[in-house]
Parts: C-alpha cells; structure tokens; sequence
C-alpha cells in the first residue's frame, strides 16, 4: 500500500485527518487514506500517504490550515524512517 519513497503523515486523531483529506481533495493534492502502518504509532488508526514530487505542496497547504501532522515518515529500504523538515 506504502511504495517506497512515499510519505506517511501520521494525525493524532480523526477528526484532525479526516479534515485534512477534505482540504487536500478540495484542493485536488494527490493523496490516499490509508490504515496507519502498524509499526507506525497512531492515535486515529489512520494517515494520509503521499509521493515525495507532492511533499512541499501538501505539507504546505496543511500547514496554511494548521493541520501539522503529529508526525511524518518516509518509506526507505522496506522501513518508515521519521523525514526532517522540508526544505
């Protein structure tokens, strides 16, 4: 479900990625609800997961809306490694 080199932005509750999936389709940002990984830690069960050419569009956008994902990860060699700020 997860490719690799994609992001994982992980919300610490459903209401919280529930909004931010809305505003991404709103705004028509390329992205996927998706069961949280399971050895990722989440409060909602649920993430929003993305390819790394949409990173600084959406995180932007998120940001903007003040829905800072909890935390954010990317798939490297098969294992979720927490990624650094963007820029």
């Amino acid at each position: 479900m997860v490719n690799e080199g994609d992001f994982v932005a992980i919300f610490n509750s459903i209401h919280r990625v529930m909004k931010a999936e809305a505003l991404l389709k709103g705004r028509s940002v390329p992205m996927l609800l998706i069961p949280a990984p399971r050895n990722i830690s989440a409060d909602c069960g649920l993430a929003i997961r993305y390819a790394a050419t949409d990173r600084e569009t959406l995180e932007s956008l998120l940001a903007e809306a003040g829905l800072i994902p909890e935390s954010i990860y990317v798939k490297l060699d098969g294992k979720y490694v927490k990624a650094g700020a963007r820029g």
